[in-house]
């Protein structure tokens, strides 16, 4: 398995430390494995519809501000 570095700043770090209970990587992890699953389904669509590549990067680009918004709720 590959190790990444994650910078967070510390008053994220500090409520974090207040949940202990929480597997923070597992959080990270699934959230990244999320992230890619949506971003397999768009190029499965891109591929078979007739989307130009301008379409396409417009709707990655909606998709990942609207995942960073729902995850900085969380």
């Amino acid at each position: 398995m590959t190790n990444i570095t994650l910078a967070i700043p510390n008053e994220l770090h500090e409520k974090m430390r207040k949940h202990s209970e929480i597997r923070w990587s597992e959080v990270v992890r699934k959230s990244i494995a999320g992230k890619v699953e949506m971003l397999d389904v768009m190029d499965k669509i891109a591929r078979k519809s007739k989307l130009s590549k301008e379409d396409v990067d417009e709707l990655s680009h909606k998709i990942k501000r609207e995942t960073f918004e729902d995850l900085d709720k969380r």
